[in-house]
C-alpha cells in the first residue's frame, strides 16, 4: 500500500552522472520526500558503444567526447558531498574490453568514482524508475540503451523481479549504419523468441529517449494536444504504426520531420524495429510511456523504506503548493472535509483512484493563493496540466486541472477545452468540476482556517446536500458567499442544498 506523508522529510538534492552507450548525462534532483523534480539536466550523445560491436572496444572519439563532458559536470558538482552524487556506467563500459581502462580514467582524470552496474541490475533500477514515476505499474519494463535493451517484469508495490540485458540496442543491431530491415529484424526476433513467454504482458512501459521521441511523434501525427511524454499511452495498433512508419524512413526523410531529436536520426529507426519486435513477441496490448528510468530508480532505491511507499502524486501536489500556498495545513483538512461526502458517488476511476485524486487536489487547494483573481484559475489549469510530478496518467492530469479550474471560478468551460474533451469523458469532468467547487466552498467557509474546518461537515444525504455547523458555531453558515458556494455544488451534483 502508498502511504501518504504524515510529516514532511527534509528537502535535499541529488545529482545522478550516466554513462551510457549513446548518451553521458547529468542530472540534478531536488527531493522532497517521496517527491522527485528535476533541476537541471544535461547531456552529451558522446556514443560510447558506437564501435562495440564491430571492435570490442569503446569509440575513442567517444572516449574523448565523454571525459570532456565528464570533467565538465565535475566542476559542476563541487562542493557536493559524495553521498548525494552517484555516478553509474551501463552496457557499453560494462561489455567493452577496454570498460575498465576508461573508468580508471575517468576517476584519474575527474575524479568521480564510477559504479559499474550489471545487466541485471540495469534492469532493477529501470523498473525501479517506472515505479517512481508511477506507484501502480503492472506488468513488463523496456529500457532501451544504445547498446542494450533491459528487461523486467514488475512485482507490485515491491519493485522489480526477473530481468535480464539482452544486446538490442541501436549499436548492437548495426547502427549508425543504415537499417537493414529484414536481417535486423530477424536478429531481433531471434533474440527476443527465447524470452516469449518469461516477460509475455499486456503492459509494456517503454523506457529511453529514442523511444519517447517515437511518443512525440505519435502524438504529432494523432493531433494529440497533451504534449507530455510522461505515461503518454498507446494502443497495439497505434504503436505499431508509428514504429513501422519510422522503420522505414530514410535519415533524409527523418530529418524533415517535425519534433524529432536531430541527434537520434541514425538510431531511431532501430528503436523503432525493436519496438516492433517487442509488441509482437510479448503479445503487448498497450505501450505507456515513461519519463522516468534508471536515474530516477536509483534516487527511488536510496530513499527511507517508509519514504518509498509514500504516494508522488500526493507528496508533489503539497510540495508544489507548500511553496506558493499560505496554510501548509489545509489540504489535510479538506481532503477530511470533503471525502466522506465524496465517498458517497458512484465511482469512474479503477482501483479505488477517487480517494487519491480527491487528497492531491485538496492539496492543491492553495496553489493560486499568490496570483491576481481574476487569473488564478486560468493559471492554475495550466499549471497543473503540465506539472512535472509523478504519479499520475493523462487522464488524472486532466482531472486535476479541471477541478482547480474549478476551485477558483464557477465558469463551466476550462481552458483547452479541445485537450480536456479528448482525454477526460464528460462524466470526471463534471466529477472534477464538483470537486473543485467542494474544495472552493471549504476554503471560503473556512476563511482557509484548516481548524475551522472541523467545526463543520459536509454530507450527501439521499438527494440533498447537506451543510452542517458543530453546535455554537452555526454562525459559520452565514453570508451570501457561503450559501452560493453551497448552491453551486449542489447544482453541480445535482442535489438540493440544505444549510443548518
Amino acid at each position: 500500500m502508498w502511504l501518504r506523508a504524515d510529516s514532511r522529510v527534509e528537502p535535499r538534492q541529488a545529482a545522478v552522472v550516466d554513462i551510457g552507450s549513446n548518451s553521458v548525462r547529468l542530472v540534478i534532483y531536488r527531493l522532497d520526500g517521496r517527491a522527485i523534480w528535476t533541476v537541471y539536466n544535461e547531456k552529451s550523445l558522446a556514443g560510447l558503444g558506437r564501435d562495440l560491436p564491430a571492435t570490442g572496444r569503446l569509440s575513442s572519439e567517444g572516449i574523448e567526447a565523454a571525459l570532456t563532458v565528464l570533467r565538465r559536470f565535475r566542476s559542476l558538482l563541487d562542493g557536493w558531498s559524495g553521498e548525494d552524487v552517484q555516478v553509474v556506467a551501463t552496457a557499453a563500459v560494462r561489455e567493452a574490453a577496454d570498460g575498465p581502462m576508461f573508468m580508471k580514467r575517468v576517476r584519474e582524470e575527474t575524479g568521480l568514482s564510477v559504479r559499474l552496474l550489471s545487466g541485471e541490475e540495469e534492469a532493477h533500477y529501470a523498473a525501479f524508475g517506472v515505479i517512481a514515476g508511477q506507484p501502480d505499474a503492472d506488468g513488463v519494463v523496456g529500457d532501451l540503451g544504445g547498446s542494450s535493451l533491459e528487461l523486467v517484469r514488475l512485482d507490485g508495490h515491491a519493485g522489480a523481479a526477473d530481468g535480464l540485458s539482452l544486446p538490442l540496442g541501436p549499436f548492437a543491431l548495426g547502427a549508425p549504419r543504415p537499417l537493414a530491415m529484414d536481417r535486423t529484424r530477424h536478429a531481433i526476433e531471434a533474440a527476443l523468441a527465447p524470452q516469449a513467454n518469461r516477460f509475455a504482458s499486456r503492459e509494456f512501459h517503454a523506457v529511453g529517449g529514442a523511444w519517447r521521441n517515437l511518443a512525440l511523434l505519435h502524438m504529432e501525427l494523432a493531433d494529440y494536444p497533451l504534449r507530455v511524454a510522461h505515461q503518454y499511452e498507446m494502443g497495439r495498433s497505434d504503436a505499431l504504426d508509428v514504429a513501422r512508419f519510422v522503420a522505414r524512413q530514410s535519415k533524409a526523410s527523418l530529418q524533415r520531420i517535425e519534433g524529432l531529436s536531430k541527434k537520434r536520426f541514425e538510431t531511431l529507426p532501430y528503436a523503432a524495429l525493436v519496438l516492433e519486435g517487442v509488441i509482437q513477441a510479448l503479445g503487448v496490448k498497450r505501450v505507456t510511456v515513461s519519463a522516468f528510468g534508471l536515474r530516477e530508480g536509483l534516487l527511488l532505491d536510496s530513499m527511507a523504506a517508509d519514504v518509498r511507499r509514500r504516494d508522488p502524486l500526493i507528496e508533489g501536489c503539497e510540495v508544489l503548493t507548500a511553496a506558493r500556498g499560505l496554510s501548509p495545513e489545509l489540504g489535510g483538512a479538506l481532503e477530511a472535509w470533503i471525502a466522506p461526502a465524496f465517498e458517497k458517488l458512484p465511482a469512474l476511476f479503477e482501483n479505488h483512484r477517487e480517494a487519491t485524486l480527491i487528497a492531491a487536489a485538496c492539496r492543491l487547494a492553495d496553489l493560486g493563493a499568490r496570483l491576481h483573481p481574476d487569473h488564478r484559475a486560468d493559471v492554475v489549469f495550466e499549471q497543473v496540466l503540465r506539472a512535472p510530478i509523478a504519479g499520475m496518467n493523462h487522464t488524472e492530469r486532466a482531472f486535476l486541472a479541471s477541478a482547480m479550474f474549478s476551485r477558483h471560478t464557477a465558469a463551466s468551460t476550462t481552458p483547452e477545452e479541445a485537450t480536456v474533451a479528448r482525454v477526460l469523458s464528460p462524466e470526471r469532468r463534471q466529477r472534477a468540476r464538483a470537486l473543485g467547487a467542494a474544495i472552493r466552498l471549504g476554503c471560503d467557509l473556512s476563511g482557509r482556517n484548516p481548524r475551522l474546518l472541523e467545526r463543520s461537515s459536509l454530507a450527501i444525504k439521499g438527494e440533498r446536500l447537506a451543510l452542517t455547523a458543530a453546535p455554537g458555531w452555526e454562525d459559520m453558515l452565514l453570508g451570501e458567499q457561503t450559501a452560493k458556494r453551497a448552491q453551486t455544488l449542489a447544482a453541480v451534483l445535482k442535489l438540493k442544498p440544505e444549510l443548518g
